[in-house]
């Protein structure tokens, strides 16, 4: 199913099954790497990573505890499996763009390193198995949420939404977030007042993090033809719509405070809800100043405060 082939080995013997063998081993070594890692690239294992760092604590929460082991072991293979699937086949459908884009000409499909035709297969069997392995081993509330999560992120925000309006970024958030309520209905059936807040936590912090990566790489999506916000509009919309998110984000948290979280959580979410907010105040001064904006600062911020705060989500479901 791949292009990938084997080169021709300068001073091969023609007909010499040893010397061929000898020639050819590190040659297809080569050839089984490079194919792994271009499928582990399609995959995007850090967008995987990042939403499994906010799923186990939410099911920790939703448990008491520690959860079952079994369905949380499935939920991180199938969330992961469902994860990979969902960024491969956005890998699939963004192949035109991907190619005039510096931030991403060199993935698996534009360097030619795959071909369109295994990566779709790919990706669809990825789906397949993530979302049988949840109605298998989870219930249908997890199961039916997984199937949404990767039909919504692949045909209504990667089809659909991401090019035709500005606002792709907030309706593409909803997908980034289910993680959160699957997790946390994959252990009890349901979704709670506190699972929601916790999604909505991750949905708001959506826009300030990827805001700040569309402003780094606005050139990029311009060339693309992708209406990114930062694109398309004045970087005063996009500064007020900046504050306005890490405000709803931070909201978000105290909200989640009382609904069932203890104090160890509600002091991270304070402190760390502070710096968040300082961070995007301070590319927002830069900007109305004139000075460099260094937007990357705050996505990496970004990543630093949920990371430590679903830890601190975690820590208190153990104490």
């Amino acid at each position: 199913m791949s292009m990938i082939t084997e080169r021709p080995v300068p001073g091969r013997p023609p007909g010499g099954p040893e010397g061929a063998a000898e020639a050819v081993h590190p040659e297809t070594r080569r050839d089984l790497l490079t194919l792994f890692r271009a499928y582990l690239a399609l995959c995007k294992p850090q967008i995987v990573e990042l939403l499994l760092v906010t799923t186990v604590p939410t099911m920790m929460i939703a448990a008491g505890g520690w959860p079952d082991l079994r369905t949380l072991a499935v939920v991180l293979i199938g969330g992961a499996m469902a994860g990979g699937a969902a960024s491969a086949l956005n890998c699939y459908i963004d192949r035109d763009i991907d190619q005039v884009m510096r931030r991403t000409k060199r993935r698996p499909l534009p360097a030619n390193t795959v071909t369109p035709r295994s990566v779709l297969i790919f990706g669809l069997t990825l789906a397949v198995i993530s979302v049988a392995l949840m109605a298998v081993f989870t219930n249908w509330l997890a199961t039916a949420l997984t199937a949404a999560a990767i039909f919504y992120y692949d045909v209504v925000y990667t089809l659909w939404l991401k090019r035709r309006t500005p606002a792709n970024t907030f309706w593409g958030g909803i997908c980034g977030s289910a993680p959160v309520i699957i997790g946390w209905a994959a252990v009890t059936g349901s979704v709670a007042p506190l699972g929601w807040a916790l999604f909505a936590v991750v949905f708001f912090w959506q826009m300030p993090h990827f805001y700040a990566l569309a402003i780094k790489y606005k050139d990029d999506y311009a060339r693309a033809g992708i209406p990114m916000l930062p694109v398309v509009r004045s970087a005063g919309r996009v500064n007020a719509e900046i504050i306005l998110y890490t405000v709803l984000t931070v909201a978000a948290s105290l909200a989640a405070w009382p609904l069932g979280l203890g104090l160890i959580y509600g002091i991270t979410a304070i402190v760390t809800g502070i710096a968040f907010l300082g961070e995007a105040l301070l590319l927002v001064k830069r900007s109305r100043s004139g000075q460099p904006l260094k937007p990357m600062r705050l996505f990496h911020w970004s990543i630093t405060y949920l990371t430590i705060l679903f830890i601190a989500v975690a820590v208190d479901a153990l104490v």
